[in-house]
């Protein structure tokens, strides 16, 4: 018998960034069914599995944080290939920062151009800049 803390919590993390599609795109946005950004889909998402992230001070088009080094303090690993529940960044255009959870049907995103947190497949016009794993995920 596996015990509960035993067990996957990749799910969980796919589970609540799907329960978050349908809900309007807001910059800085943290709540479900109210608003939210890539940011805040990642920290519900993350929540859900019971991990706690806290995001950096950002502004959208400004100054980028170390993301990669943000991530290793709460204990995510860099993985390839990334698989669901994986945490993803992209570079959609110069400057610009956008996170999704990935699912089996591709990845939930706060989409800003949509107005709204939707799930579906990768941009392939997007650069990959990498996919990290939540610590205790798999």
């Amino acid at each position: 018998m596996v015990e509960a803390s035993e067990m996957p919590r990749w799910p969980a993390v796919v589970a609540a960034a799907r329960a978050c599609v349908g809900t309007r795109f807001r910059p800085q946005g943290r709540v479900a069914g109210r608003g939210l950004d890539c940011v805040g889909v990642v920290l519900i998402a993350a929540a859900a599995a019971g991990i706690a992230v806290t995001a950096p001070a950002y502004r959208l088009g400004g100054d980028l944080p170390d993301v990669a080094a943000l991530l290793a303090r709460h204990g995510c690993c860099p993985v390839k290939p990334s698989l669901p529940g994986d945490v993803m960044l992209f570079a959609p255009a110069s400057r610009q920062r956008h996170f999704g959870i990935v699912t089996p049907a591709g990845m939930v995103q706060a989409h800003a151009g949509i107005g709204r947190v939707v799930e579906g497949p990768m941009d392939p016009a997007w650069t990959v800049i990498g996919a990290w794993r939540l610590p205790g995920v798999r």
